[in-house]
């Protein structure tokens, strides 16, 4: 019952699996988003997958939820009735669902399930390019896995394999699958641990090579990747499509008003995002860490644009992004919008919130000089001596336009310079990364 990685409907393809999605509304439960609206993003989410067909999707409004089924005793025939009529292979429950739950509901409907949790990871296992992108995603599944290992299979042990990492084991293999599978993940930490190594080393480059970062977040499909290619020149996958992107892109770009900086493509948030993704994933986030402006990207045209901007910001505190960092906001999609939209209104009155279209490129313009001017808010100016051999340090102030002046010395050059405190930090980095100069020059620095 393995879900098939080739694309329906191709010569010689395989027939792909079709599949039904759950939505679970239990009474009494706190919801950010309508039924309807979670429903159509578990849906979108299945097309995310390829291999998949779907034959529909269901709201299931429920009293409480059953310990063993999730479903009561009448909504769980009912349901195994639409099963067997559409010839579902494959059930997708919009929600967490415990291994014993699975279990038991994989045994009494004889179809693979797959939670929310599962079905993000089997998307990121689909997606992930980068060697750290294919290790973050597998030990992300192996933990979620390692949670599944419960007894009892029956016909299903030698069949659940079929996805991905997302899989089970038989009765008489839990223990010594278990093992394995803790075996598996010290083995993968430890590749992730060189490969961080190497990320800070390019990092560290950066730092030497300064210029500001700038990261664009925002949910899944809301227009990051178009935005990035137009800001860019880049060919980053763009389509209408929940998590499009997934591996990090990170290009040098030189902003209308001339200012330099690099620009951070980053995988898209979503709401329940699986706590192993947010731990596996924090290596990747690390730019949006480290940025010296967030560029928040919201689809303003969804329906659910304010608890999607909800969640982003969650998952941004949640992840350590500190809330002194500058952010704006890009209402991205407003050229969906009539012209006479309230939310349009509403933008042009808040301070840091530019609508514009990334496809289209309306209201970029306004978006290119607010990062310009949030990057260069709260200069100051200082007076520096840098002796002659600092020939590249004197160069990058220069490249950064921050120099005012310059006066020639006996034994050094001396600089008014007028810059941000990130460039500051980028420029004593820099010298500290040259032997020959010295770590930490005179500086006689006052507020503008």
């Amino acid at each position: 019952m393995a879900i098939e990685r080739s694309e329906p409907g191709g010569a010689g393809g395989t027939q792909p699996t079709l599949a039904l999605v759950l939505h679970p509304e239990i009474r009494g439960e706190p919801a950010t988003r309508t039924a309807e609206a979670a429903l159509a993003e578990a849906m979108a989410l299945a097309r995310a997958l390829p291999g998949i067909k779907l034959a529909g999707g269901e709201i299931v409004r429920l009293p409480r939820a059953h310990p063993g089924r999730l479903f009561g005793s009448g909504k769980l025939e009912e349901l195994k009735a639409r099963i067997e009529a559409g010839g579902i292979e494959l059930v997708l429950i919009d929600g967490p669902v415990s291994p014993v739950q699975q279990r038991n509901l994989e045994r009494d409907w004889k179809v693979k399930l797959l939670d929310r949790t599962g079905l993000i990871l089997e998307i990121f296992a689909d997606r992930a390019r980068t060697r750290e992108g294919v290790l973050q995603v597998e030990l992300a599944a192996l933990s979620y896995q390692r949670t599944r290992l419960v007894r009892a299979w029956t016909h299903l042990e030698r069949q659940r394999g079929g996805l991905g990492f997302v899989g089970g084991p038989g009765e008489t293999q839990i223990e010594a699958d278990r093992r394995a599978i803790d075996t598996q993940i010290v083995r993968l930490r430890k590749q992730l641990d060189k490969v961080a190594r190497t990320r800070e080393l390019h990092r560290a480059a950066r730092r030497r090579v300064p210029y500001p970062v700038v990261a664009l977040v925002g949910y899944t499909n809301a227009g990051k990747s178009t935005l990035f290619n137009r800001m860019t020149g880049a060919e980053v996958m763009a389509k209408d499509m929940l998590f499009a992107t997934l591996d990090p892109t990170m290009r040098a770009v030189r902003l209308p008003g001339g200012l330099q900086v690099i620009l951070s493509d980053t995988v898209g948030f979503i709401s329940d995002l699986p706590t192993q993704l947010v731990a596996a994933f924090r290596a990747t986030l690390e730019e949006v860490l480290e940025a010296d402006l967030i560029v928040h990207v919201r689809d303003i045209a969804h329906p659910e644009s304010e608890a999607q901007a909800a969640d982003v910001e969650a998952i941004l505190a949640e992840l350590g992004v500190a809330e002194t960092t500058p952010r704006i906001e890009v209402w991205n999609k407003a050229d969906l919008l009539p012209a006479d939209d309230a939310r349009l209104t509403v933008a042009a009155r808040r301070a840091g919130v530019f609508p514009a279209s990334a496809l289209t490129g309306k209201g970029l313009e306004a978006v290119f000089a607010a990062i310009t001017e949030a990057l260069d808010a709260a200069r100051t100016t200082a007076v520096l001596e840098l002796p002659y051999a600092a020939g590249r340090a004197r160069a990058w102030l220069h490249d950064q336009g921050v120099v005012q002046s310059e006066t020639p010395g006996e034994a050094a050059m001396q600089l008014t310079v007028h810059w941000t405190a990130a460039q500051r930090r980028r420029f004593e980095a820099l010298l500290a990364g040259q032997a020959d100069e010295p770590a930490e020059p005179p500086l006689d620095t006052r507020e503008t």
